[in-house]
């Protein structure tokens, strides 16, 4: 029923998104629509589109039923086929308004050849195709046991060869047949004896019916001429996606799009888990190196995490972190008196749905038998005693109770380890001993790595460009695509030579300074000294009242030490243009921390600050022996959300070298929290925007939502946080941020978020510019994939542009849309690299890799220290304000020249930057307050009463944050997330985050 549930919520979502879009493009049917909608529950709702009709599996169906044909769902293809997929699997036409792919391409700069990890399909397949609906039992049973029937010799003897199944709904074959309904019995084909209650349990039904021809036709004609795109096209390049990936799906280990090879090199990462290489390959629209339409094949490097192969007892051991057996035991045993509420029991739930094979036994076929955890039980194997029947002296067969551990003693001659807990399979009744159950070679490990695993991970994967298109042909090798024998069989021809395009190096801006500028042939390089630069942008006003907390007393630093450093800082910080009130603001309040208390040790700096300027704190410096991530974000939650003032950590190893690089680093982030800019970029982009004639205030917008890790507890205290970030000034230099929870794993930003939180910073830009909103925006959304654009659209998109009407309802402000995002595969391999073999900065590519009729680029705008350069992918969903092209990609390029507080241009764009070290460091203000007052117990940093006030309405306006008139949003979490604690208004608007 769980899987009939999820089809139900699935159909209702997508029937919601099509009514949303259809909304967004006709002001008449909106209000129709409204007026006919009802409440969650009504019978309105119930009417929506259901799944497949089921069966129970003993009935045959009726001879005349109707049969839903099975639609394409977007998830299934990706981006493969790009953003008018979504409308078109809705029956919706695309919106007019979607930019299109400019006639012209950039001319900005230098023409330079790039080769791209992308090759090109050459043929497709010429021969007729049906598509087949696939039912198998009631058509809710699980993959594994559809992966069975559909192998099984039953269904090879009904249907013959030839075939191929996307493992869940779908087949193909070139030839057209009628209707099938048949059974297969999996226990009478591996002739196994079964009891009379058994038999016919494993018999199932299978329903194969042709639903549609796959129509190359209509691909040809959509890549031809850009129209006439429908459910036809999704379904050729679906059908291709899967027929690509046939044969290594038969002899490597599949994980989505990625596969990797059994018994190849890999490392260890520790706590019983390894990683190892694979390749991926994904098929997708894009254009040639001439920028004509086609279907090309992205391959890159896979770096997978898995289980390490070895006894399910040591591996338990190792992800415990439990010294030896013995140990384990008798943690075993401690927490079997209270196994719910214990760690151990919530670790173990990584091991659900692991294979094992057994150790002690094997099948008629001489076979080790293989089961799947459900879950590992508090019960030993020295107590729980399980059912057994024996034949008695006189040969009738009798029932009764043993411990396990006698039964296996005296059964298979192994003496169990003690005190160690049982594993409850998924095979009704099958409870095993650790002692005989053996993980399985190449299993994925989906949680969240440790600092120490995260740390080998990167070792491991960071690899320079020759390694990693090394890596990239041995993948190719795998794939073997000229030898496939699906691939020649079916028609599809794939060229094995890389697509090599003509990109462009665009023009470098100088980075200016208040006395002087960094010329463009060192910024180019992708890095520059700040030595003799002061600041360009001043801050508000000088430093009066600041303060130095040296942590966990004062350590190896003698008072020498840190006065020597701070003086040093107070140097270096006044020849980057820094300035200080007087000569005694010049000299830092110096304290020492006296109690572990953090609250009191805060308390201790702020007011010790405070009373020694007669003014309140701007700034309290921390120094600390090391990286503790708890004390970290304590003291940050308390300085941010209760006193209001900014903190900036320093390390005591580097106080005591007393760096003047390191100062002049710390300097940057010190100056952007008081109101300053570090730099800004002076190039080519100002020129092409004169020409352009586009003119008027802009301001920059971004946003990113983070969302916790997989296995994240559901208790109110973890969830997704949105964050936003505006322009400050009219150089787009300095952001202000504003972070909200934002539900659980909820990817869009709740109307309320973007009200609240948006709202705030909008208004505060209009109290600095004549109380008149911007003339342009351009809102930059990063981590959203191509298949929630429309919700992308039809939600966040829709409320900002609400947000600015509600402000000002005759206001003229335009927006262009742009997503920028790092989650895809394409690498960029340049004829002439730098040191590392990387593109220089600037790099931009339109062809090769980009959808043929949607406005996308590639753009590798930084340098890479260590490893490949991954570029960021732009694409254009939105562009009131009519920005060309090559405005555009030289605005992005030139500000990631002014990200405040690097000496490097930026890969992404800095609103977006901005956005995503708000969102992480935010994750320090959650309200433990809010997660304990229902035992009433006390949190451990206790807020004000009017904070706690303040909380509680904002808690309850975020509980309905999804729901209703108060969001855009229907998704519902599972879980109510409390809100975080909100930023003192002192601060609000400044640069905390950096």
């Amino acid at each position: 029923m769980a899987g009939a549930s999820r089809r139900r919520a699935q159909a209702e979502r997508e029937a919601s998104e099509a009514a949303s879009a259809a909304t967004s493009r006709n002001a008449a049917s909106v209000q129709q629509d409204r007026s006919q909608r009802q409440p969650t529950g009504s019978s309105a709702e119930r009417s929506t589109p259901q799944s497949l009709p089921r069966f129970d599996g003993n009935r045959d169906p009726s001879p005349n039923r109707e049969v839903n044909m099975l639609n394409v769902n977007s998830k299934l293809l990706g981006d493969a086929a790009g953003f008018a997929a979504w409308f078109a699997l809705r029956g919706l036409e695309v919106p007019a308004d979607i930019p299109k792919r400019p006639a012209k391409l950039n001319s900005q700069g230098k023409e330079i050849n790039v080769k791209l990890n992308n090759f090109n399909v050459l043929s497709m397949p010429k021969s007729a195709i049906y598509q087949y609906d696939v039912i198998i039992g009631s058509g809710t049973e699980k993959r594994g046991l559809i992966k069975a029937v559909w192998h099984s010799e039953g269904v090879f003897k009904k249907l013959g060869k030839g075939w191929l199944f996307d493992g869940n709904r779908i087949a193909w074959s070139m030839d057209k047949i009628p209707e099938q309904v048949f059974h297969v019995d999996l226990d009478a084909e591996k002739k196994r004896t079964l009891r009379p209650e058994h038999q016919g349990k494993n018999r199932h039904r299978v329903i194969v019916k042709c639903t549609k021809q796959v129509n190359f036709n209509s691909l040809n004609q959509y890549l031809n001429s850009g129209i006439g795109f429908d459910n036809s096209v999704t379904e050729a390049v679906l059908f291709m996606d899967h027929l690509m990936r046939e044969t290594p799906s038969r002899n490597l280990t599949a994980i989505k799009k990625s596969f990797f090879a059994k018994g190849q090199t890999r490392i260890a990462l520790g706590n019983g888990i390894e990683a190892f290489k694979g390749v991926f390959s994904s098929i997708r629209m894009t254009t040639t190196a001439a920028n004509r339409p086609t279907l090309s094949v992205n391959v890159d490097v896979a770096n997978g995490t898995f289980w390490t192969a070895q006894k399910l007892g040591a591996a338990l051991q190792q992800v415990l972190e439990i010294p030896n057996i013995g140990e384990m035991a008798n943690r075993f045993k401690e927490a079997s008196n209270n196994w719910d509420a214990s760690k151990i029991k919530r670790e173990c739930k990584r091991m659900a749905k692991l294979s094992v094979e057994v150790l002690h036994r094997t099948d008629e076929k001489g076979m080790k038998p293989v089961y799947i955890i459900d879950k590992i039980l508090p019960r030993m194997s020295h107590e729980y005693k399980m059912e057994v029947t024996e034949t008695d002296a006189d040969g009738n067969r009798v029932k009764k109770f043993v411990k396990i551990a006698d039964y296996f003693f005296h059964k298979y001659k192994l003496k169990l380890v003690p005190n160690m807990p049982l594993v409850k399979m998924t095979k009704a009744s099958v409870v095993l001993p650790l002692d005989v159950c053996f993980l399985m070679e190449n299993q994925r490990y989906p949680f969240k790595l440790g600092d120490k695993q995260t740390a080998n991970m990167i070792k491991f994967a960071v690899t320079p460009p020759n390694d990693r298109w090394t890596s990239i042909q041995r993948g190719l090798e795998k794939l073997n695509w000229p030898a496939d024998p699906i691939l020649k069989q079916w028609g599809l021809q794939i060229d094995t030579k890389p697509v090599t395009v003509k990109a462009r190096s665009l023009p470098v801006p100088k980075v200016g300074f208040a006395n002087g500028a960094i010329q463009a042939s060192e910024a180019g390089q992708g890095r520059w000294k700040l030595i003799g630069k002061k600041f360009k942008g001043a801050t508000p006003k000088p430093l009066t009242s600041w303060g130095v907390m040296v942590m966990g007393g004062r350590g190896q630093l003698t008072p020498p030490q840190i006065q020597k450093f701070f003086q040093q800082f107070v140097t270096v910080y006044s020849k980057h243009g820094g300035t200080f009130k007087n000569k005694e603001s010049q000299v830092p309040c110096l304290l020492s921390q006296s109690t572990p208390d953090l609250m009191k040790t805060v308390e201790q700096a702020y007011n010790g600050t405070g009373n020694k300027f007669k003014f309140r704190p701007e700034l309290i410096f921390f120094v600390v022996l090391n990286r503790d991530p708890d004390t970290y974000n304590r003291i940050k939650k308390m300085a941010e959300c209760r006193y209001g003032v900014v903190t900036q950590f320093v390390q005591s190893a580097h106080v005591e070298k007393n760096s003047d690089q390191y100062i002049s680093n710390v300097c940057m982030k010190v100056h952007a929290k008081l109101g300053g800019f570090t730099s800004q970029a002076d190039g080519a982009y100002a020129n092409i925007k004169k020409v352009n004639k586009t003119a008027g205030k802009m301001m920059c917008i971004g946003a990113d939502v983070s969302h916790p890790a997989p296995g994240a507890i559901k208790d109110g205290t973890v969830g997704s946080y949105a964050a936003m970030t505006m322009s400050l000034n009219s150089e787009l230099t300095r952001y202000a941020a504003q972070v909200q929870t934002n539900g659980f794993r909820v990817e869009m930003v709740t109307t309320y978020n973007i009200n609240n939180c948006l709202g705030k910073m909008v208004r505060h830009w209009m109290s600095k510019n004549e109380n008149k909103l911007p003339d342009q925006v351009i809102y930059f959304r990063d981590g959203v994939s191509e298949g929630q654009y429309p919700e992308l659209m039809n939600q966040e998109y829709r409320d900002i542009k609400a947000l600015f009407r509600d402000i000002d309802p005759k206001n003229k402000t335009k927006f262009t849309l742009i997503v920028a995002s790092k989650r895809h595969h394409v690498r960029f391999f340049p004829e002439r690299g730098d040191r590392n073999g990387n593109p220089f900065p600037g790099c931009l590519v339109e062809t090769g890799v980009t959808h043929p009729y949607q406005f996308d680029f590639y753009l590798a705008a930084h340098s890479a220290i260590k490893g490949t350069a991954r570029p960021v992918h732009y694409t254009v969903l939105q562009n009131e304000i009519g920005l060309s092209a090559d405005e555009l990609q030289q605005m992005i390029f030139e500000h990631s020249f002014q990200y405040i507080r690097s000496t490097t241009p930026v890969s992404i764009h800095p609103a977006v930057y901005y956005a995503h070290l708000a969102s992480q460091r935010a994750r320090a203000h959650v309200d433990l307050m809010a997660g304990k007052a229902k035992d009433g117990k006390k949190g451990v940093e206790g807020s004000k009463k009017d904070e706690g006030s303040q909380l509680n309405t904002q808690a309850k306006k975020l509980a309905s944050a999804g729901k209703g008139k108060a969001s855009s949003t229907e998704d519902k979490t599972p879980t109510e997330v409390y809100p975080l604690l909100p930023i003192k208004p002192e601060i609000a608007f400044e640069m905390w985050y950096v």
